[in-house]
């Protein structure tokens, strides 16, 4: 018994519409789909640009880093020798 109100129900719910409208439809929620991927494209690309910002900004911290490892090995490596020579 329940089935045949199911199908009762359907059949008052549904309304006869035509393949202009069921396009006309169908193109609403593509563009409402086409304007929420532009909205997130748009969001991704700031987060990606301010993504880049901030890696080249560690970059360069870390570029010093190298730089001040490899002089103070090279000086101490430097300091060595001398003293090695010296003696």
């Amino acid at each position: 018994m329940p089935a045949k109100k199911a199908r009762v129900k359907a059949a008052k719910t549904s309304k006869p519409t035509t393949p202009t409208a069921l396009a006309l439809k169908a193109l609403e929620r593509i563009a409402k789909h086409e304007k929420e991927c532009g909205e997130r494209w748009a969001e991704c690309t700031v987060e990606l640009r301010e993504l880049k910002e901030a890696s080249k900004a560690h970059a360069a911290r870390w570029e010093k880093l190298a730089w001040l490892v490899v002089g103070t090995v090279l000086t101490t490596a430097l300091a060595g020798w001398v003293t090695v020579i010296l003696k």
